[in-house]
């Protein structure tokens, strides 16, 4: 496939706000119980049950297959330690032919791109088992490395979830280790760290049952590798607790197999499949998604949609805005109208009566406007009952602001945020362009126009008078952990540092590099 697809496509966009479909990763994602997702040598990369898996070469948006590794099995797991890429995979188990006997197997490569020399697997041998009796399944393994050490969690509904300390530099297993049993009730688990705990993430539900699928994700904590983890009403994983971090949303079904992604400077992501995409055929696909933390516990996001919003700073709380005349609105009832009661013999434009000038209107403010007292000018003046019927004003049109703009390009500045023309922004993935982990690239327009967001050689944005497609016109929108935005473009001419949207003062955005401790670089997406 050459062209984004789109969640519920078949759903009409009809009004800005209304519920807008979920970009699904583009090309062939099609993948069942993948593995972490991981880069090597310019490329993504993941792999399934079944051996082989998926390949993206634009960045993460576009996926296609590829990936190449042998033994078959079900539910790999991958993780790059000093110059070796480390596989885990497992065979047999899992309820397959009636049985819950498996092994857990690992080997190592020093790349995963199949044309290169380097490309070979090696000591590909058993580092766990289960034999069938026992409460465990030896499948669906997966890597954490933290502190010098390497663990292995491993299970499935069939018993215990297991971990088991590997060595870091062989990924075999350590002489004397045995393993523990953390938890109960789930599959597909993955261990994470982070600020002193060890998370335990799991998938519970039912799988393998396409649009019918339960599958969730759920997750425990504790303060040591080998528990105990408890959920966020203190329940232990070991007596079926887990508090949920994200499921079944939109037209996509059934998530599953966790792996994450830290990408930096306060961004990560996650890796997952769903069971069904049902604008896929119901087939299971691979998808990548911002994880964000909250109170201390991770909580699964969302792509950035297309829409049209105000841009808002996280620093001075100002909108993004193009550097244009301020255009007066009609101003309405409101503090100042006049409108009291009309005097009976009241003739019309005489005063008090509708229409006529106020003795009270500000300087400046027309008849019938700003502090008058009839129609346009309100009748609702401050603690006054209003006079007439009372009825909507409209929101200023992009004809009425835009009649005087300067047909090239314009500034662009922040500023109170009060829905106007100037300050909303149509937001609309870019087809062919590549993208990121999760999510194409955007152009950034003035909403009803082609006035598009651009970077500077010299660091600033400007809006332009046309899209051209150039790179300095796309722009990648990460979800922060705290849920807040960082916006970049994908390059900023005649450099190669990567920048991003900053707010330098209360009123100046530039380009600048993001700082993940500071506001100034951080907004946040609102509906108009």
């Amino acid at each position: 496939m050459k062209s984004y697809i789109w969640a519920a496509a078949l759903l009409p966009l009809i009004s800005i706000g209304a519920s807008r479909p979920a970009l699904a990763l583009n090309g062939e994602p099609y993948i069942h119980d993948p593995s972490t997702v991981i880069y090597d040598n310019g490329k993504y990369y993941a792999f399934g049950t079944g051996g082989g898996g998926l390949i993206s070469d634009d960045g993460g948006w576009t996926w296609h297959s590829g990936a190449v590794r042998p033994g078959g099995g079900v539910a790999p797991d991958v993780i790059k330690i000093g110059d070796k890429i480390f596989m885990t995979y497992a065979v047999g188990g899992g309820g397959m032919s009636g049985g819950h006997a498996s092994n857990v197997k690992t080997m190592w490569t020093k790349t995963l791109d199949p044309t290169s020399p380097d490309f070979k697997f090696n000591d590909d041998s058993v580092v766990a088992g289960s034999n069938g009796v026992e409460d465990a399944d030896a499948i669906d393994p997966s890597f954490l490395y933290q502190g010098g050490h390497l663990w292995l969690s491993y299970g499935t509904y069939f018993g215990f979830i297991r971990v088991l300390e590997l060595d870091p530099k062989t990924a075999k297993r350590l002489p004397g280790a045995k393993p523990v049993d953390v938890a109960i009730d789930m599959e597909a688990t993955d261990l994470i760290y982070r600020d002193g705990w060890y998370y335990l993430l799991g998938t519970q539900g039912t799988c393998c049952d396409g649009a019918n699928s339960t599958y969730n994700l759920r997750v425990g904590r504790s303060r040591k590798v080998t528990g105990p983890y408890v959920d966020n009403m203190g329940v232990e994983l070991l007596k079926g607790g887990g508090k949920l971090v994200a499921a079944a949303s939109g037209r996509f079904i059934g998530l599953g197999h966790f792996g994450r992604l830290i990408l930096g400077d306060g961004v990560e992501k996650f890796s997952c499949h769903y069971e069904a995409d049902l604008d896929r055929s119901g087939r299971s696909v691979l998808d990548i998604r911002p994880l964000l933390w909250k109170d201390g516990w991770p909580v699964g996001g969302d792509n950035f949609q297309q829409g049209t919003y105000e841009i808002q700073s996280e620093r001075s709380g100002f909108a993004l805005e193009v550097g244009v005349d301020f255009v007066r609105m009609d101003r309405g009832g409101g503090f100042g109208g006049g409108g009291g009661p009309r005097p009976a013999n009241a003739a019309p434009g005489a005063p008090g009566a509708p229409g006529a000038p106020n003795a009270a209107a500000r300087p400046g403010g027309p008849a019938g406007g700003p502090g008058a007292g009839g129609p346009g000018g309100g009748g609702g003046g401050f603690n006054r009952a209003p006079q007439g019927p009372v009825s909507p004003v409209p929101n200023q049109t992009l004809a009425q602001a835009s009649a005087n703009w300067p047909a090239d390009n314009l500034d662009v500045r922040l500023g109170q945020y009060i829905v106007r023309p100037q300050q909303l922004w149509t937001i609309t993935p870019v087809a062919d362009k590549g993208g990121y982990p999760g999510s194409p690239y955007f152009k950034i327009t003035i909403a009803g126009t082609d006035r598009t967001l651009a970077a500077t050689a010299d660091g600033e944005v400007i809006a332009l008078p046309a899209f051209t497609g150039a790179p300095e016109q796309l722009w990648r929108i990460d979800q922060l952990i705290d849920g807040t935005y960082r916006i970049m473009p994908k390059v900023m001419p005649n450099s190669s540092e990567p920048v991003a949207l900053t707010a330098v003062g209360a009123s100046t955005p530039t380009l600048a590099k993001f700082d993940p401790k500071s506001e100034k670089s951080r907004w946040t997406f609102r509906k108009p």
